[in-house]
């Protein structure tokens, strides 16, 4: 890329961090010794900022730099993950946000320590937590390599890798200094960055078409190399029946998988009553809706309009479509509309990238100082002395995610966020509704239900084709692969399931009714809610 593309692009994305790191210096001033204070923000946000919020946490990089590439790539096969990510808010709208609002105080863990015994479902779900997060954070660590190799002309390692922990440093700030106010506020601005940039592009590209969708579609096919292939189902997922089976692990982990994110259900923590959490996770449905529906125009105009073998050529792994798109709608490679467009593309995926991290580090944080370091210290946690271990424990994470972030940096963003949907939906929402639901659940149950979804979604990602065995794999010159699928959905989730229930039925412990009765009543009806 030109100089020009540079200089514009490192200006807006400066730019964005100088106002963000400005709106965390002046959250910083006001008071965040409260535990609620750091964790939700007072719960002080109204339904629309927090829907807003909400999807600036959802709509990650994944979804801005990973699906559009995925359907430039393999066309039909790519949407699922847009269908996915978007079918999955209907679990958490019917199923989770009011009931986790009334019911808990930060995290995942207050809502099944409810009614059992507190250390072990703590230690137990924090873990699971914090695995996810980590996951989680890959993924965006991933998307600002990809990124910075792009604006920055080449594919230096030294130039990668700065980026990655630059970033990772400056969630680390965000996190830290601000709590959940700063990253709130970071969100939204995000979201509303993005949301008119993605509308802006989809505009374009349908000009470019003269608004006639079957003729992008067309002109995709025709240059993808597949023909009408592209269009239908199997490219990516139907050569044989382990891709089928793979497709089908891929749909479940993304459907259940959202019910069970962190650094979404502490969300719902940060309004004052479940009747706002439900509104804001209505908000934002329409807003991510709306995103998902225009990423899908954004990947098939990258295949009609630069072409796979150029998306390919530039990232092995579709990351750079969007930006790529960005240049050629505005005039190409040199050209001033190019440049400026480029630009603003790339610090809007900059920016994307830190409103996700600093959210994802936030939820992590607290599950380890609430859940993880309140339970291993037998004194009760004075709330300060737990904000500070929130704050020790994010440059931890940010230390962790930013060394996996380094040595996954070939692989897809969105295929790295399916794997932290599987481990979620496999691990986190199996013991959630259960808890919420299922009147006789023990803390037996609760705890094998965390660790039997857990355990199989890691073990079996680490014997996959993710790690070894293939060209595409972390390890590729070694062969530990043992696991067919690339995605652990299909099997990890029904273990999760399946590991709840014969720990409560092979408990000696009985159900307390009373606890079950309090708890079915908060969720209900929020009395006694937080």
């Amino acid at each position: 890329m030109s100089g020009d593309h540079q200089t514009l692009a490192l200006l807006l994305f400066s730019t964005f961090v100088a106002v963000t790191l400005g709106i965390t210096t002046w959250v910083s001033r006001r008071r965040q010794g409260s535990a609620e204070e750091f964790y939700a923000g007072g719960r002080l946000f109204s339904p629309m900022e927090n829907g807003f919020a909400i999807a600036g946490d959802y709509m990650s990089a994944a979804s801005f730099l990973g699906i559009s590439g995925l359907i430039a790539l393999y066309g039909y096969d790519g949407m699922l993950y847009s269908v996915g990510f978007l079918v999955a808010w209907l679990v958490v709208l019917f199923l989770v946000a009011e009931l986790v609002r009334n019911c808990g105080r930060f995290t995942l863990a207050d809502v099944v320590a409810a009614r059992m015994r507190e250390r072990p479902v703590r230690i137990a779900a924090g873990t699971s937590s914090v695995t996810v997060s980590v996951l989680y954070l890959v993924a965006q660590m991933v998307g600002a390599g990809s990124l910075v190799a792009l604006l920055l002309g080449g594919t230096t390692e030294a130039a990668r890798t700065w980026t990655v922990i630059g970033v990772g440093a400056l969630m680390v700030v965000y996190v830290s200094l601000g709590g959940m106010r700063a990253t709130t506020w970071i969100q939204i601005v995000k979201a509303v960055l993005l949301l008119g940039g993605t509308v802006a592009l989809t505009t374009l590209v349908l000009v470019r078409v003269h608004g006639d969708f079957d003729r992008l579609l067309r002109t995709a096919a025709e240059r993808s190399g597949h023909g009408e292939a592209f269009l239908a189902p199997g490219l990516a997922y139907g050569a044989d029946w382990t891709s089928r089976f793979d497709f089908i692990s891929l749909g479940l982990a993304l459907v259940l998988g959202t019910a069970g994110l962190p650094h979404i259900l502490s969300r719902f923590y940060t309004v004052p009553t479940a009747r706002a959490a439900r509104r804001s996770v209505v908000w934002s449905i329409g807003l991510i809706g709306g995103f998902y529906l225009m990423t899908i125009v954004l990947g098939f105009g990258a295949a009609a309009l630069v072409g796979p073998d150029a998306v390919r050529a530039s990232n092995a792994a579709g990351n750079t479509a969007v930006p790529l798109l960005a240049l050629d709608l505005g005039g190409g490679a040199g050209s001033t509309g190019g440049t400026v467009l480029f630009a603003v593309v790339a610090a809007i995926a900059f920016a994307t990238i830190l409103a996700v991290v600093a959210g994802i580090t936030l939820a992590s944080s607290a599950s380890v100082a609430h859940d993880l370091y309140a339970s291993l210290r037998r004194r009760r946690t004075e709330p300060r002395s737990e904000v500070a271990v929130a704050r020790i424990a994010a440059v931890g994470i940010g230390a962790v995610a930013i060394g996996l972030g380094l040595l996954a940096r070939d692989l897809n963003v969105a295929f790295l966020v399916g794997l932290a949907f599987a481990v979620a939906a496999s691990a986190n929402l199996p013991v959630l509704l259960y808890s919420l639901f299922w009147r006789g659940f023990t803390t037996r149950g609760a705890v094998w239900s965390v660790y039997g979804g857990l355990v199989p979604a890691v073990v079996l990602v680490l014997i996959s084709p993710v790690v070894s065995g293939s060209p595409q794999s972390l390890f590729p010159d070694i062969d530990f692969q043992y696991f067919p699928l690339q995605n652990p959905g299909l099997v990890s989730v029904p273990l999760g399931f399946l590991a709840g229930w014969l720990g409560t039925v092979t408990s000696p412990e009985v159900p307390d009714e009373a606890k079950h009765a309090e708890t079915e009543v908060r969720s209900l009806t929020g009395a006694g809610a937080v």
